[in-house]
C-alpha cells in the first residue's frame, strides 16, 4: 500500500497544479487541455473495447462527457467546475484510504478492491473537503454557496460523490470484461487517464443535466 500510495501522491503533486492552471486560465488553454484529455481517453477506450458491442456507445458517451466539461467551464463560474472536481478527487482519495485502512466487506465483485468502508469514506471526505473549500479558500470559494451550506448542498455533494463512485464501478466492469487491469500506463500509481477520471466523466454529465433541469 505504501509504495502505491507514494506513486499516487507523486502523480497528484504534479498533475493537480497543472490541471488547476488550465482550468483557471480557461479560454484556449482549457480547450487545449480537455482536447488532449479527450484524445487520450478515446485512445484508451479504443484499446479497452475494440470489437466489443459497447465500443461505439462508449465513444459517444466520452464525447458527450467532455462536452459537459467544456460547457460547465465556459458557461458557468469556474469555481463550480472546481467544486465538482474537488468532490470527485475527495471521493477517490477517501475511498482509497478508508478502504485500505479499514478494509471490511467487499462492495461488489465488479471491483474486488472496493469496500463499504471505502464507499462511506469517499462520502465523508467529499463533505469535509467541500466545507473546507467553501469556508477557507477565499480565492476559489463561492460566497453564494458558502451561505447555503445545508441539506440541499450536502445532498448535491453526496450525489456527485455517489455518481463518481458509480462511474468508477462502470469502468471497472468494462475492464473486467476486457480482462485488463488498467486502461493504460500514463499516470504512475493510477494507470491510464480513464482510471483517473472514471468518476469525473460521469459526475460532470450528471451536474450538466442537473443544472439544465433546475
Amino acid at each position: 500500500m505504501k509504495k502505491e500510495f507514494q506513486k499516487r501522491l507523486f502523480s497528484s503533486i504534479i498533475l493537480v497544479p497543472v490541471a488547476l492552471f488550465f482550468i483557471i486560465k480557461g479560454s484556449i488553454y482549457f480547450n487545449f487541455f480537455i482536447s488532449l484529455m479527450l484524445l487520450i481517453s478515446l485512445y484508451e477506450w479504443h484499446y479497452l473495447s475494440l470489437k466489443k458491442i459497447y465500443y461505439l456507445p462508449g465513444i459517444i458517451f466520452i464525447f458527450f462527457s467532455f462536452y459537459t466539461f467544456y460547457f460547465l467551464r465556459h458557461e458557468s463560474d469556474y469555481r463550480i467546475f472546481l467544486l465538482i472536481l474537488l468532490t470527485c478527487i475527495a471521493t477517490d482519495i477517501g475511498g482509497y484510504v478508508f478502504g485500505k485502512v479499514l478494509k471490511g466487506p467487499k462492495l461488489t465483485k465488479l471491483s474486488p478492491n472496493k469496500t463499504y468502508a471505502g464507499m462511506f469514506g469517499g462520502f465523508l471526505l467529499s463533505i469535509i473537503l467541500t466545507i473546507i473549500y467553501l469556508n477557507n479558500l477565499s480565492i476559489f470559494s463561492l460566497p453564494e454557496l458558502k451561505e447555503q451550506i445545508g441539506i440541499q448542498l450536502i445532498f448535491i455533494i453526496l450525489s456527485i460523490s455517489f455518481i463518481s463512485q458509480f462511474g468508477d464501478l462502470v469502468i471497472s466492469f468494462f475492464k473486467r470484461k476486457s480482462k485488463i487491469k488498467n486502461t493504460g500506463k500514463i499516470i504512475p500509481g493510477h494507470g491510464g487517464l480513464l482510471d483517473r477520471i472514471d468518476g469525473m466523466i460521469f459526475a460532470f454529465p450528471y451536474m450538466f443535466i442537473l443544472t439544465k433541469a433546475i
